[in-house]
């Protein structure tokens, strides 16, 4: 399966390059990351360590790197079960017993008291004291939201209405990965750049935007170049979706180039009905790996956003 969609992006890539050459547009390269997310090669680890693992088992007493393999099987799992374990978000605690809920005060029930959140990841109550905050009306949250970032030159911030959050989120839950091209100020060329979305608790959604090359490279250790997270903690009560997000220096995009990335990423995955039709297809042929996706059309749909 694996290889059979490869060779469909390959067939994209080939039949983007003539028409992209013909407009003397200079874009990135691009390569299938669509099925890397879930399709890792062990055969790669298991080439690049094979000498290794030739001396490994002639110290053993063994004939081949596929008998080493079966000796240590039950090692194996047990270490994958342990980096699995450790990786998985950490477990609620246990109900209290009968005895120690007569002893202890009862938790408050109010919306905005604290939900499990995994460990790395803060909530709204990190940046605003949300009481407080929703005895406001939008416009002064709006303004308080966007002064709590304006002296940090790497940050990002925006406010979304609740709909438009709505529809982005719908389409996000489809399609969670997906590409979007980067023009260069002053350059006939553009990058490529992968976008993978994560909702690791019910008042967080997160984006991070990673090079393609870089993706390609590394998978799942890639670095990011730029994280977004929006909280929507307000959404029910104030109609508002908070956004922050970082740009990380030295990652070779600048907080403008992110800007542009994120404009992007809502006029695909939440713009105006009308623009929808072309940019909800491209998302949908990305997810399927269609062979009929075009690079083309998605630099096209891009340059219309400015």
């Amino acid at each position: 399966m694996f290889a059979r969609r490869l060779c469909v992006f390959e067939n994209i890539s080939k039949q983007c390059a003539p028409a992209l050459r013909y407009s003397q547009r200079r874009w990135a390269q691009v390569h299938d990351v669509r099925f890397l997310v879930t399709h890792q090669r062990a055969d790669s680890i298991t080439e690049r360590y094979r000498d290794n693992l030739k001396r490994k088992a002639a110290q053993e007493g063994l004939q081949s790197v596929d008998e080493l393999k079966t000796v240590y099987k039950d090692r194996i799992q047990q270490q994958r079960e342990k980096v699995t374990t450790k990786a998985a978000f950490p477990q609620p605690p246990p109900p209290p017993s009968p005895t120690a809920i007569g002893h202890s005060p009862t938790p408050s029930s109010s919306p905005l008291s604290k939900t499990s959140t995994p460990p790395g990841f803060k909530t709204l109550s990190s940046y605003l004291d949300l009481p407080k905050t929703m005895a406001l009306p939008p416009k002064e949250i709006e303004y308080i939201w966007r002064l709590r970032h304006a002296n940090t030159p790497t940050s990002l911030c925006a406010i979304l209405p609740s709909p438009t959050y709505l529809r982005i989120q719908q389409t996000a839950r489809k399609h969670p990965h997906f590409i979007l091209p980067l023009p260069r100020e002053g350059s006939t060329g553009a990058e490529i750049h992968f976008l993978q979305w994560a909702f690791p608790a019910p008042d967080t959604a997160t984006v991070v935007f990673t090079h393609l090359a870089e993706y390609k490279l590394r998978g799942e250790f890639s670095q990011p170049h730029t994280t977004i997270t929006m909280h929507l903690e307000l959404m029910k009560e104030k109609g508002l979706v908070l956004m922050q997000g970082q740009v990380l220096e030295g990652r070779g995009v600048n907080v403008e180039e992110a800007r542009w990335l994120v404009l992007c990423l809502q006029k695909f995955y939440g713009g105006a009905e009308g623009d929808q039709v072309s940019r909800r297809r491209l998302l949908e042929k990305f997810s399927q790996g269609d062979e009929t996706f075009r690079v083309e059309e998605l630099v096209d749909e891009a340059e219309k956003i400015v």
